[in-house]
């Protein structure tokens, strides 16, 4: 009788990111996963204790994905913009992930090395070190929450764009100016939160780093 396939623990993670692409964290399962493999839920508790456990594997990839071939270059703030933007693009490929990324973190190498680089960078700004973690963090949060952001928006479909188009613009263009004065005032400018993404980010971004900069010595 031929033995049950022992599947590695990079297949899992290639496996779970495939299926990753077409659902969410929520709908996910290690049952899901297992069927996909052809095997049992129990044998993928060898290598991951539970869901959450190899969900945070999988993000972790995308990071050491953004990672590889990384360079440093430039001043502090290029170097995290360059960073903030390699991040932005890995899970803009895989938007599913990035809600993963954003719920759950991660703590294998591929954190590691984003850590790494943020923590170089704004040791480079000439900050003082006490103040370093605290900023870090504000900026990981900043992060986090842009490119989870983003990555939902572009897991919708064109139907669900195209009904969600229609409704921003009956709210907006349809306001009553003397109940909502001021959205009246700007209908005619005001984007919806799709558009322009890549220029809000770093905008938004170099707003942080500015804020950064400004309690430098």
């Amino acid at each position: 009788m031929t033995g049950r396939r022992r599947w590695s623990t990079e297949e899992i993670l290639d496996t779970a990111a495939k299926l990753l692409r077409t659902s969410d964290a929520e709908s996910f399962s290690v049952r899901k996963l297992a069927a996909a493999l052809g095997t049992d839920s129990s044998s993928l508790y060898r290598h991951f204790r539970n869901k959450t456990e190899l969900l945070r594997a999988v993000a972790d990839r995308i990071l050491q994905a953004a990672m590889d071939g990384y360079r440093p270059e430039g001043d502090w703030k290029q170097r995290i913009t360059a960073l903030g933007l390699r991040l932005r693009q890995a899970f803009g490929e895989q938007p599913q992930l990035a809600a993963v990324w954003g719920r759950y973190g991660s703590g294998g190498t591929g954190s590691r090395l984003v850590m790494e680089e943020l923590l170089q960078a704004l040791r480079a700004s000439g900050l003082p070190d006490q103040e370093i973690p605290a900023r870090y963090h504000r900026v990981v949060i900043l992060l986090a929450a842009l490119i989870s952001s983003e990555a939902g928006i572009s897991t919708i479909t064109p139907e669900e764009y195209e009904q969600g188009m229609e409704q921003f613009r009956v709210a907006v263009l349809g306001a009553d100016p003397e109940r909502f004065p001021a959205l009246a005032h700007y209908a005619r400018d005001v984007r919806p939160l799709g558009a322009d993404r890549r220029a809000a980010f770093e905008e938004i971004l170099a707003a942080q780093l500015a804020a950064i900069e400004a309690r430098i010595p």
